[in-house]
């Protein structure tokens, strides 16, 4: 069995958040940035509409069935190791893609940019999870993170529509070189390093192929559903084989002698709640993005920048909710009391939203549904993040962490696929009732079906997390109450008991 010896604690700590926080931001938002290039890039690399979605799903292909095994790797080649090489890869994937001279090019390299987000994305986490050890200040740390966690898409976005009015759709790429590195000096500075001790654990390569290849399916099955539809053959098949390849997994996983998952991180009720958190506010978040995006550009008129500055309170209150709840109401509450409430705040904000209409304004009618959002999105995020690492055995932290992410990437394609499926369902019934003429009318109300579903999603989250969340008497093992005087020296394993090899 090995050991890892932690660090102590770091005086720098601080600027090592800011450092992983980029990097974060940077993977993120690079799910939404290229969203309000594409008209841009289709216009000057001349690919089809048909062929436009890879532009998006390539990343998300790439990065939602590697993610498993990146935070894997981070756990067994090193944290800061693997962190270095994730921001050098992503800055490559990101210049071949800001140069690129073919559509086939751009697509090659968004899928490599996902690649190396795999990698990336369960480290920063992870490298948060051992650098701060001080109870209180571990979720301060997962106030901020979780805040940069939410509003990256909806920074994304803004970014996006700044890049491509005042340069060039190929900025969206260039910018995360230079993301990258600030992130890779910082990540030399203040990145720790942590040492192991005795043998080395060898990678769980069938439990690699396994998940990888289920979460491609799951992905590839919903993303493919957008544009072939629910009953075509190729949509099932990859979405039954995504089915097989992960109960396989799942059984592999229980008798692999070093396995990629260890189930026994998701027997912790508490851990499974928070992964089932983050996959529903995942799914909800990306719907938002989507169908009010669509709303302000085509039904308002807005253009690029002004939707992404339409974004901007939902941030502001995101950002609010997240350091309220980390400083103040995780510790006095904990997640059984304050993610149900971000999900019923989720769903009300959705229902809002069903009350667009072409009349609407942005700041009467768009805007306070979409602080409401922000609100929910802020209570639910840290407390999750927080939860789903806590006391997990440090050597596990990587892949841990890479759950999270896993959860929140998968519920968002879901989200997107089934959202946009069954708003094109109602545009079309629309139309079919109404008219050719009606084609405004049909768009808003296929963006209202969108919400309700959305609306559905979350009431769901709520009831399910409100159940499975153990009680704040219960929860002291697990590290919500506020620690007493003399325990700021604890660590993240003497907050909870840790997980066996």
């Amino acid at each position: 069995m090995s050991h890892i010896t932690p660090p102590p604690v770091d005086s720098r700590r601080w600027i090592t958040l800011i450092v992983v926080g980029l990097a974060q931001l940077m993977v993120v938002l690079d799910a939404t940035v290229v969203n309000i290039a594409l008209p841009s890039a289709q216009a000057d690399l001349g690919f089809s509409d048909g062929q436009r979605q890879w532009i998006v799903t390539a990343y998300s292909l790439a990065f939602g069935s590697l993610l498993l095994l990146g935070g894997r790797l981070s756990d067994l080649i090193g944290r800061k190791r693997t962190f270095i090489i994730g921001l050098i890869g992503f800055a490559i994937a990101s210049a071949l893609g800001g140069a690129a001279p073919s559509f086939e090019l751009l697509v090659a390299a968004r899928a490599l940019q996902g690649v190396f987000g795999a990698m990336l994305a369960p480290t920063v986490l992870a490298v948060l999870t051992t650098t701060f050890t001080i109870p209180r200040e571990r979720a301060r740390a997962f106030g901020i993170f979780g805040a940069i966690a939410g509003a990256g898409g909806a920074v994304g976005l803004l970014l996006g529509g700044v890049l491509t009015e005042s340069f060039d759709w190929r900025w969206n790429l260039y910018i995360n070189v230079a993301i990258a590195a600030v992130a890779l000096v910082g990540s030399f500075i203040y990145v720790p390093s942590i040492r192991r001790e005795g043998p080395r654990p060898k990678l769980d390569i069938p439990g690699a192929v396994l998940v990888s290849g289920g979460l491609f399916g799951l992905v590839y099955g919903f993303s493919n559903a957008e544009t072939d539809g629910w009953d075509a053959p190729l949509t099932w098949g990859m979405l039954a084989g995504a089915v097989v390849l992960l109960l396989a997994f799942v059984f592999w996983q229980s008798r692999a002698g070093h396995p990629l998952l260890p189930l026994q991180i998701l027997r912790d009720r508490n851990r499974s709640a928070a992964y089932l958190a983050v996959l529903v506010a995942g799914a909800g978040m990306f719907g938002i993005f989507l169908f009010v995006t669509y709303y302000l550009q085509l039904t308002l008129k807005y253009s690029p920048i002004q939707t992404g500055l339409g974004f901007l309170p939902m941030i502001a209150m995101l950002v609010l909710a997240a350091q309220l709840g980390t400083n103040l109401f995780v510790p006095r509450f904990g997640p059984k009391v304050l993610v149900p409430i971000g999900m019923t705040l989720g769903a009300l904000g959705m229902i809002w939203l069903t009350q667009l209409d072409a009349s609407s304004s942005y700041v009467a009618h768009v805007m306070p549904p979409l602080m409401v959002l922000g609100l929910a999105m802020g209570t639910i995020m840290p407390a999750s993040m927080q939860t789903a690492t806590l006391g997990v055995d440090r050597e596990f932290a990587g892949v841990a962490s890479a759950m999270v992410n896993t959860s929140q990437q998968v519920g968002g394609s879901i989200g997107t696929a089934l959202l946009n499926t069954l708003a094109a369902t109602a545009a079309t019934n629309y139309l079919t009732e109404h008219g050719p003429s009606s084609v405004a009318d049909a768009a808003i109300a296929s963006y209202a079906t969108a919400y309700w579903w959305g609306a559905g999603f979350f009431i769901t989250g709520a009831v399910v997390t409100a159940l499975l969340f153990r009680r704040r008497g219960q929860g002291r093992s697990l590290g919500f109450d506020t620690p007493p005087a003399g325990a700021e020296a604890a660590t993240d394993t003497d907050a909870a008991p840790a997980l066996a090899h």
